[in-house]
């Protein structure tokens, strides 16, 4: 919990510089940002340098030295990085890039989801669904496709904190509660 809350601190920091900046570093952050994690990401033993305490901060900063050497972000989000290693806070990055994230999607009106279904659906209809959500909305929709045969049948969408369940195993859930009960 207390990591959530420092990642999204410092997120809205580099946000909040970001927009102060030209219209394009929002959107150059996050990608800098995004890179960075997904080095972490496929490099665990880097993330747990980071969160080792035998480590020392001078240690951590010339791991995260070379580590931007190769990935080559902008300016700020370079300084940004020496910042969170002279602070201790390297091994926030990857939960400071999914909440940069949230914040540059509702700033640009992007609304991510994920959409599961019993069998893989045609490009055509992932983009009819797609459409169709885009219009109710009136926002730009990315949805996460995946299938579980678990459901049986039907879908199930997931937007932020909004789930829509029409699967059939939740209607198969809620008439076995129904029986239960008598109804």
């Amino acid at each position: 919990m207390t990591g959530n809350i420092v990642a999204r601190r410092y997120a809205k920091a580099l946000f909040a510089v970001a927009q102060a900046s030209d219209k394009g570093a929002m959107t150059q952050y996050g990608e800098d940002l995004a890179r960075l994690a997904g080095v972490l990401e496929n490099a665990p033993e880097l993330t747990k340098i980071f969160r080792n305490p035998i480590f020392g901060v001078e240690e951590k900063r010339g791991v995260i030295v070379s580590v931007l050497d190769k990935v080559a972000p902008c300016a700020m989000v370079r300084n940004f990085c020496l910042l969170l290693a002279d602070k201790n806070r390297l091994a926030f990055l990857p939960e400071i890039n999914a909440s940069y994230s949230m914040l540059l999607d509702s700033a640009q009106g992007v609304l991510r989801g994920k959409l599961v279904t019993a069998v893989k659906l045609s490009d055509v209809v992932q983009k009819n669904v797609v459409d169709k959500l885009q219009s109710e909305s009136g926002q730009k929709v990315i949805l996460d496709y995946e299938v579980d045969q678990d459901i049986i049948g039907g879908l199930m969408l997931k937007i932020g904190d909004k789930v829509l369940d029409a699967s059939i195993r939740a209607q198969l859930q809620i008439l076995k509660e129904n029986i239960k009960r008598g109804e």
